[in-house]
């Protein structure tokens, strides 16, 4: 099973900026799609930005839409999610997954097999 490790996570200020990694352990993500998902204390687990597998095409909740960018570096082994003018109801414990049953479309949780162990980020003045 692939293993996924997140970093980057940390507190900031509303309005400032963090970017996640989410690297993979002795795989590459070629042909994977890989999705962020977050979970705030008390809520349930949202989809937040994913690559599918098909043509690296980026998919965003409406509430991050332009404010955050989801990318994969040239070696394959690594995904990040920058993200900008932060809020304090972006407060949640990040988590990528990746998943090989995808084309296209890849923002449902339940389509992913393997997931990193959250990192955790504080919007906080």
């Amino acid at each position: 099973q692939l293993q996924l490790v997140e970093s980057g996570g940390g507190l900031v200020q509303p309005g400032g900026s963090l970017r996640l990694s989410c690297v993979a352990s002795g795989f590459t993500l070629v042909d994977y799609a890989i999705g962020w998902f977050r979970q705030a204390p008390g809520k349930e687990r949202e989809a937040v930005s994913c690559l599918s597998r098909d043509n690296d095409g980026a998919n965003y909740a409406d509430s991050v839409k332009g404010r955050f960018t989801v990318s994969r570096d040239n070696r394959q082994v690594t995904v990040y999610l920058q993200m900008n003018n932060l809020r304090p109801e972006d407060t949640a414990v990040y988590y990528c997954a990746a998943t090989e049953r995808v084309f296209g479309l890849c923002l449902l949780d339940s389509d992913y097999d393997s997931w990193g162990q959250g990192t955790q980020v504080t919007v906080s003045s």
